[in-house]
């Protein structure tokens, strides 16, 4: 099958964890040119991070949105402000993990128009080593993956874990049933990145979008505070130059396979 354009393929952009104003910053700066330069048709941020720097608020959603990401996920502090409760529920281009408990607010996974190229799947998760227990990731992604696949051959799971070995124990569960499987959270790009056996494009981490001089984020000397004395600190987003971090993989839309997977890596200058 081919689109209307003659493209038999489409080109995803997933950008890593998106940290407080710099990271959005980035995104609306540098995301048009990237759309020119790789020919993107459809593009994923994780909004983790994206208000200061934890969690994420109903105006910082529409702000990402706004600058044509055409979908965001999160991970495990998306309700870190409460009014986000109710905008997850009312906006479909807003995912959370889709193995929270029932009832939570929101959506885990969603089906979203790509131009005339079909129809993308978007299935975001969250990991349970070293984070909070939740229901199995394993478990939700048979389910919902089984709920789009009639719809769509084409889905991107965004898996929003600590653990490298659940990540990647994921990304070999989940290849030749979906796409593209990568990882988020760590806010560090990983150098893994490869087209498994059976078609699914994989990487454990996709790095971050935020400040680069920084602890995965934030001003460097409040985290190392915490990690001299214990103490508890106020962390801040750092501040200075900003690297945009993120993936471009392919798709083809005969068979939702992918066929190639690249790192993407943008150094911001403080001043632009």
């Amino acid at each position: 099958m081919r689109s209307e354009k003659g493209k038999d393929h489409l080109n995803l952009l997933f950008i890593g964890d998106v940290v407080g104003r710099p990271g959005r910053a980035a995104v609306q700066s540098r995301l048009p040119d990237l759309v020119e330069r790789y020919q993107i048709d459809f593009t994923v941020a994780n909004a983790e991070n994206a208000a200061g720097g934890l969690g994420v608020t109903p105006g910082v959603a529409e702000e990402l949105l706004a600058a044509r990401v055409d979908v965001l996920t999160t991970g495990n502090h998306v309700w870190r402000h409460r009014e986000f409760g109710e905008f997850a529920e009312h906006e479909p281009r807003v995912l959370r993990p889709a193995n929270f408990p029932p009832g939570t607010p929101g959506r885990g996974s969603g089906l979203f128009p790509a131009c005339d190229l079909g129809t993308v799947g978007v299935l975001n998760l969250v990991g349970r080593v070293f984070m909070d227990p939740l229901d199995c990731p394993f478990r939700a992604a048979d389910r919902e993956i089984e709920a789009l696949r009639g719809r769509t051959d084409l889905i991107v799971v965004d898996i929003h874990a600590e653990a490298s070995s659940e990540k990647i124990a994921l990304g070999w569960y989940l290849d030749g049933r979906v796409g593209a499987a990568v990882g988020t959270h760590t806010h560090v790009q990983t150098a893994d990145e490869g087209l498994l056996p059976n078609g699914t494009a994989y990487i454990t981490d996709v790095g971050m979008t935020g400040p680069r001089d920084s602890v995965i984020g934030m001003k460097q000397k409040p985290v190392i505070d915490r990690f001299l004395t214990g103490m508890p600190t106020r962390f801040e987003v750092a501040t200075g130059p900003v690297v945009l971090s993120g993936v471009v993989v392919a798709l083809d839309i005969e068979t939702g396979r992918a066929r190639s997977i690249e790192r993407v890596v943008e150094l911001i200058d403080a001043q632009e």
